[in-house]
């Protein structure tokens, strides 16, 4: 999605969408944002959005941090300071960027981080060594689609399928990112599901208990019925309301004045 621009403003917001989502999966928080009067960058991470996920196909997890990177330096030419909100593996993101721009990006969002996943072959998972064995067999991947609330099923929230190769990118992310914690130092606010199909709860509680940021500026929602996509489930509205007032605090605590104040 195309960068909003408000010329006056000196605080800008970075949404970064999940592993194989599709811009629908976020963008609930894109409205709301904006009428806060503040610049909103909402990037296609490269291989996503596309026809089909062949596209996906041979991308690598560097790709999507320089696709994230590249957003934000944009995005920093009219802001300057930078929340980054990411969902699921876009949370893998924002850490990183929060390690490599300490002074631009000034707190973070983080939507069921992807630190632990339920597949069992996910890093730190009883199946981890056979990952790479797994890739050579199957070259595609089924993905599903869950949300707690059966009305929200329609949403077209990420690909059906996975070329596999980029599963295990995926997970080199998880690795790479994981040792990254304890040089954060943003502030953040974390959401979980607690019947999160894709990503373990306790997810959270690594997080907490390894990021490097002061423990008054960690803030945790849980939510209780939702699914992994839970901008798009049955808690939505909790999600998104809970993010908004999050950076409009993160605003009103920098002073910061947006086009909203004028």
């Amino acid at each position: 999605m195309a960068l909003q621009h408000n010329e006056a403003n000196s605080f800008g917001v970075l949404i970064l969408h999940g592993f194989t989502g599709t811009l629908e999966s976020v963008k609930a928080l894109y409205a709301p944002l904006q009428e806060l009067g503040i610049t909103v960058s909402m990037p296609m991470l490269m291989g996503h959005g596309e026809d089909s996920p062949e596209a996906l196909r041979g991308v690598r997890w560097h790709e999507w941090l320089s696709d994230a990177d590249r957003a934000l330096q944009k995005l920093s030419r009219d802001s300057d300071l930078i929340i980054v909100i990411g969902h699921s593996m876009g949370s893998l993101l924002a850490l990183n960027l929060a390690v490599k721009y300490p002074d631009k990006v000034d707190s973070l969002v983080l939507a069921t981080p992807a630190i632990k996943l339920v597949s069992m072959l996910a890093p730190g998972r009883p199946m981890q060594s056979f990952a790479l064995l797994v890739s050579k067999i199957f070259k595609n991947w089924q993905l599903k689609q869950l949300f707690s609330d059966p009305q929200c099923a329609g949403v077209l929230t990420h690909y059906s399928w996975v070329p596999t190769n980029a599963i295990i990118s995926f997970f080199e992310l998880i690795k790479q990112t994981l040792p990254q914690l304890c040089r954060v130092k943003a502030p953040v606010l974390v959401l979980q599901c607690r019947k999160d199909s894709t990503v373990l709860p306790e997810s959270a509680t690594i997080l907490f208990n390894n990021i490097a940021t002061e423990p008054s500026e960690k803030s945790l929602l849980w939510l209780e019925h939702s699914d992994h996509q839970l901008f798009c489930d049955g808690e939505r509205v909790k999600a998104v309301q809970a993010v908004i007032d999050y950076v409009s605090s993160r605003m009103d605590k920098s002073g910061v004045k947006t086009d909203a104040d004028y």
